[in-house]
């Protein structure tokens, strides 16, 4: 069951580029299934989002939170790409991948886009005082990417000429200043002793470029090169390389195609990719990943989520809170609507479903198969996010399973409940689902 008519799904992509793409809210486990892919592939890509992120891989039951670096960085002869797209904080990339080389060694080797915009310490501030209505991660992602889109952000290669850098540094810290005094008043906020020493900082011209200058020379020392990445990638496609791009969020985050206004502010779906890698990939195979269930992080519409005991046993057995902020996850069930959209807005190719070992030990398992909204059906997912905060799924219930399914390798192994419930997402998505996660570690994975 679940086999693409014609042959092994597994064979016909890794013959060509692969991206990874989050179908629902994020917090999907795509680490996971980029870190299994990535053996298979010869470059795996960052493309866009910063350190908001938290991608989680478990090799032999240790853990490794990675937040700016790509998945595939424990591969020791793969090349890892954070490219134009992303926003990068310094600071954390040193301190992530210092920490990282402690633990293993030696890493991929990593290739840091010169284009790509840097998290200033202003951006922090700003996001604090700004961030809280959509419920941000408070890291700067929104105001760097708003700078970036107002032509007034600071990329890695302004920091590399000393002149540029200084005196890029100078103006927006100071210009900054005005706009966060402006903000403050905005929103009724007082500043106490404790923030205005953090604006003071902040915007210290000459102490944030001296920082960020060292910042620089530590990446360089970690074997970090800067440059043009979209190069180095039409190179590698050229000669015949395989490169996996790996997305952080998700569709439902997506600035222009997610719950608008309760979003990033980067694109996490497929056309994130030719954005932020500079490059069209060729023969590119497109996988959605998503839970058995579903999460949501901060605010904004989740028709399916559920405040009751099995929403709290979902988080628990899931261990669902955040791998960047801790904050616990709102839970619910798989939402057909909202994952045929992700769907049709990426055009997947395949999906790998994960943790599907939290649903073993419910009696039963549900799936949003539509909506109503003021007494009317809805099948597709609604544009307005008005209408979105106000429908009511609509579920199908399927018997629950109680075997412990984490030591499932093939379809066959899993609990007949288990392969009921995975083809009718398959069947209603008409997407071939090609893995099926099983528990964190790389290898408890089933494979079609």
């Amino acid at each position: 069951m679940i086999i693409v008519k014609g042959g092994n799904i597994c064979k016909n992509w890794l013959v060509k580029h692969t991206a990874v793409i989050g179908a629902q809210w994020g917090d999907e486990g795509k680490g996971k299934i980029v870190d299994f892919l990535a053996s298979k592939h010869d470059v795996v890509v960052r493309f866009q989002g910063g350190n908001n992120a938290g991608h989680t891989v478990v090799v032999e039951g240790e853990k490794y939170p990675l937040h700016l670096l790509p998945s595939g960085i424990l591969y020791q002869d793969k090349i890892c790409v954070i490219g134009d797209g992303v926003a990068v904080n310094p600071a954390v990339l040193v301190e992530e991948l210092a920490s990282l080389k402690k633990r293993v060694g030696k890493t991929a080797k990593v290739h840091l886009s010169s284009k790509a915009q840097v998290i200033m310490p202003w951006h922090v501030v700003r996001d604090g005082i700004e961030g809280e209505r959509v419920g941000t991660t408070g890291r700067g992602i929104g105001p760097v990417y708003a700078d970036a889109t107002g032509r007034t952000g600071i990329r890695v290669m302004d920091l590399l000429n000393a002149k540029v850098g200084r005196e890029k540094v100078a103006e927006r810290a100071k210009w900054n200043k005005r706009l966060i005094e402006t903000l403050l008043k905005h929103h009724g906020v007082r500043a106490g002793k404790k923030l205005t020493e953090e604006i003071g900082a902040a915007v210290d011209a000459k102490r944030v470029w001296e920082e960020y200058k060292k910042l620089l020379a530590k990446l360089k020392k970690l074997g970090v090169v800067v440059g043009d990445t979209g190069e180095l990638l039409a190179a590698r496609q050229a000669a015949g390389g395989r490169i996996l791009f790996e997305g952080a969020q998700a569709t439902l985050l997506d600035v222009t195609h997610g719950d608008y206004p309760f979003v990033t502010s980067s694109h996490p779906s497929l056309g994130g990719v030719y954005i932020g890698a500079g490059i069209r990939p060729k023969d590119l195979h497109v996988v959605g990943v998503a839970k058995a269930y579903a999460t949501r992080v901060g605010n904004g519409p989740f028709p399916t989520e559920l405040t009751n005991r099995i929403g709290d046993k979902l988080r628990e057995v899931g261990h669902e809170f955040g791998t960047t902020t801790g904050r616990p996850r709102r839970c619910g069930w798989l939402d057909l609507v909202a994952l045929k959209y992700a769907a049709r807005v990426n055009g997947f190719d395949s999906l790998a479903i994960t943790k599907l070992d939290v649903l073993s030990g419910l009696t039963e398992v549900r799936v949003a198969v539509g909506y109503t909204h003021s007494g009317k059906r809805i099948s597709s997912y609604p544009a307005d996010e008005r209408v979105r905060e106000k429908v009511r799924p609509m579920y199908k219930t399927f018997t629950g399973w109680r075997k412990d399914v984490s030591g499932a390798r093939k379809m066959a192994d899993l609990p007949m409940a288990a392969r009921r419930y995975l083809e009718f997402v398959e069947k209603s998505l008409g997407v071939p689902i090609a893995m099926v996660g099983v528990g964190p570690g790389r290898e408890e994975l089933v494979r079609a």
